[in-house]
């Protein structure tokens, strides 16, 4: 039987007779349930409004007009059920077309809706259930120990936790004890007057409490309590509490049950304590009541035994619910939340304090608060990684690894054009450049178009994907391409380019440079710095080991000097740029912001100590999440615009824009890259040009990843008209360029897309 929610706060679905087809239309988008009930000014329900009726009201009108009363386009024949009609009655009305029923008193009046159940809720504007991350609970129930300013501190400690929720309990000590609640009765058993002695002594007045909601509320996190009992549930509605907490000992109660799903409000409800018989029961009655619930799987002993833990019940708890499901747990440590999540739990609730000595059981099992932040961590961490079901892909870190370890197809022996391929011309080797082992079928019988030299990797262009040829390109800026050594007369002899930036590897700044460059080379130079340096050094200028930085410096003037001397071989009448990717770099977290300014503090250090003579550094924009050799890293420097444009007016200095590091910042950063770019282009000497997706998808293909090309040409056109770039595609030399002259092609047809007045083409001589 499909599962029926009843909402009671149902403002989402209704407009009123008067109100126009445009604000109907927009309560549609917004309710995201593709239609509307059109009610008189007494509630009264006149009709419907879906997409449908709006499709047909356009059809067959002459003239459109949106501001008309929603009447006009409103079906008046609207599927409609009494208030307190049967669950089962109403699941037979529900079909793919009908998801949403309203329910009508005896005057025709809506009351309330009724839904076909999702696994997912609101509460207090935070969804909680499937494709929500998990909502997590702070649990301090009597933790405060009956002070105000212990609950205070508790709260605060929640909150730089990273936990979404606060949570109390509310006791009518009267009404909840056959007894009235005295620890002194005699004829209470031990347990009972145990539990009662610390209630008695350890309750907040309600004037506390609703101190404590309201600084849960100022501190962004949602406030949540257990009333045990229907004077307490009055009490916090009153207050205006979004929703409620079951305790497990309550589940079994139907009548607070019922209370609670009559405010309208959802619940979240443990079932520690509860047979599967009680909780079916349980289900059932919410179900009947139309409420929005979730369940938590939880075991009531304090501290729950690991074997007595059953995460793997959440799983059936799901299928019983059909509902969002969670964990509350009690166990020693948090390794057992984390695994919940894992299994698919929506809600994770965990007792906090400051202080396991504390007088009280639930101190015992609590986490203390750089605990509970770790579980919070590890959540995050588990959510992030449990990705989706979709075909598995490549991580760029993977291609990194896979380029170094993996194996390609390479020729054996010469190959000259026109002949097929064998099996005796193919032989296996490192590095994974090529096409893989698994192709060699497809290989083999191949005419190859073009020469292979003995130990040249074969490539998809090989089989049927011809390799893009460099030609002749028009760019409004100076243009090039990344070249090393042994490449460079190859690259820069193949096309018009201005300029090649030479991107040095450690062994590269040893090389006697009389032995692989001509005495001169007609074209621009643009020199990149290596990040590694031998000795397993990442370069950084940040570090607060002294030691280390003081390395960085060194190491980075010897590149200095390399590129003055390169300069004197190429056409540099200005100093030479040197892209730089300049540390600032951690490898658990990204630091905050007190932190960052001891980096750029140090930085600046750094490049006060390095003589600059004919270059100029460029440090270069970074990513949030760099790639170093294969394993990922957070980076803290040059990624968001407030930091390189400060640093940039304070230092007098210039940047080189990594447009795929830079779209990954933003999209990290939820920031607008149109943005970033207006900021920082009026800084920028360099451009590397590559796409990019996510938050670490680099150096992707050009029209592969999630940048708007016409507005960066825009925007370079009029803010950064000289800065010269080059296409930096991953791996976009191999196969002889083939993905930088692919990049430069898309490029020009960027450019050659904006308006004329903004273009200014250099014809090639």
């Amino acid at each position: 039987m499909q599962a029926v929610q009843i909402e009671r706060n149902f403002t989402q679905f209704v407009v009123f007779a008067e109100d126009s087809i445009l604000s109907a239309l927009n309560k549609i988008t917004a309710n995201k349930s593709r239609l509307i009930f059109v009610v008189s000014e007494a509630g009264i329900l006149q009709g419907v409004l879906s997409d449908g009726d709006f499709r047909r009201w356009i059809g067959g009108s002459d003239v459109i007009d949106l501001g008309r009363p929603v009447t006009a386009a409103m079906n008046p024949h609207c599927i409609a059920a009494p208030e307190g009609t049967a669950g089962s009655d109403l699941a037979e009305l529900f079909s793919q077309k009908i998801q949403v029923i309203p329910l009508l008193d005896d005057h025709g009046r809506v009351v309330a809706v009724a839904r076909a159940a999702r696994r997912q809720l609101q509460l207090a504007g935070r969804a909680i259930g499937d494709g929500a991350a998990a909502f997590v609970i702070a649990e301090i129930g009597n933790n405060h120990n009956g002070s105000l300013e212990l609950a205070l501190r508790l709260i605060d400690a929640a909150a730089e936790a990273g936990a979404d929720c606060a949570k109390f309990q509310m006791r009518d000590m009267g009404r909840l004890y056959a007894n009235a609640g005295d620890s002194n009765d005699m004829a209470s058993d031990l347990g009972t007057q145990y539990t009662l002695d610390l209630l008695e002594r350890f309750q907040l007045s309600d004037d506390e409490l609703y101190q404590c909601f309201d600084h849960v509320l100022g501190l962004g996190l949602i406030p949540l309590c257990t009333p045990w009992d229907e004077t307490s549930l009055e009490k916090l509605d009153r207050w205006g509490m979004a929703g409620f907490k079951v305790a497990s000992a309550d589940f079994t109660n139907h009548d607070l049950l019922s209370a609670i799903a009559a405010t309208g409000k959802p619940l979240i409800a443990s079932t520690g304590m509860a047979t599967e018989q009680e909780i079916g029961s349980g289900i059932r009655h919410l179900r009947r009541q139309g409420a929005a619930f979730v369940l938590l799987h939880c075991n009531s002993t304090y501290p729950t035994p690991f074997k007595d833990v059953n995460l793997r019940y959440l799983q059936r708890l799901a299928e019983l619910a059909e509902a969002p499901v969670g964990y509350s747990g009690h166990e020693r440590g948090f390794a057992v939340p984390i695994a919940a999540v894992a299994l698919g739990a929506a809600v994770v609730e965990k007792h906090i304090t400051l202080d396991r000595a504390m007088e009280g059981n639930d101190h015992k099992v609590s986490l203390l608060p750089e605990e509970f932040s770790a579980m919070v961590a590890g959540i995050r961490a588990v959510e992030e990684s449990l990705g989706s079901e979709a075909a598995r892909s490549l991580s760029q870190g993977e291609l990194m690894n896979r380029e170094v370890l993996a194996k390609s197809l390479m020729a054996a022996c010469p190959i000259p054009a026109g002949v097929p391929v064998t099996r005796e011309m193919v032989r296996i080797q490192s590095p994974g450049q090529g096409l893989q082992p698994y192709r060699l079928n497809d290989l083999l019988g191949k005419v190859l178009s073009n020469a292979k030299r003995e130990g040249e990797c074969f490539f998809a262009s090989d089989l049927d994907q011809p390799a893009a040829q460099p030609r002749s390109y028009r760019f409004a800026q100076r243009f090039g391409v990344p070249v090393r050594y042994h490449d460079l007369q190859h690259f820069s002899g193949a096309s018009n380019l201005d300029l090649v930036e030479i991107h040095l590897s450690y062994k590269d700044v040893e090389v006697d440079i009389d032995a692989v460059l001509p005495p001169h080379v007609p074209m621009g130079l643009v020199v990149h710095a290596p990040e590694l340096f031998a000795g397993d050094h990442t370069l950084d200028l940040c570090s607060r080991d002294h030691s280390y930085r003081r390395h960085s410096v060194a190491e980075l003037q010897r590149v200095i000097d390399l590129s003055a001397r390169l300069r004197g071989r190429f056409d540099c009448p200005e100093p030479v740029l040197l892209v730089t990717n300049v540390g600032g770099f951690s490898s658990q977290r990204h630091l905050d912001p007190r932190e960052r300014e001891a980096l750029l503090e140090r930085l600046v250090q750094s490049l006060a100590e390095l003589r600059c003579d004919g270059v100029e550094i460029i440090p270069q924009t970074m990513p949030p999440f760099p790639w170093h050799f294969g394993g990922q890293r957070f980076h803290n420097l040059f990624v968001d615009a407030d930091t390189i444009e400060t640093f940039c007016r304070s230092q007098a200095m210039r940047v080189c824009l990594d447009v795929s590091h830079s779209k990954l910042a933003c999209n990290h950063l939820h920031a607008p890259f149109s943005l970033f770019l207006e900021r920082i282009l009026p800084f920028t000497a360099h451009l590397h040009l590559a796409d990019a997706a996510g938050v670490d998808g680099e150096g992707l293909q050009i029209d592969e990843g999630e940048v708007d090309w016409a507005s960066v040409f825009r925007l370079l056109g009029s803010l950064a008209p000289r800065a010269s770039f080059i296409p930096e595609i991953w791996q976009g030399h191999k196969n002889n360029g083939e993905g930088a002259w692919l990049a430069l092609e898309r490029l020009e047809n960027h450019q050659l897309a904006q308006p004329a007045q903004q273009q200014h083409i250099k014809v090639a001589a």
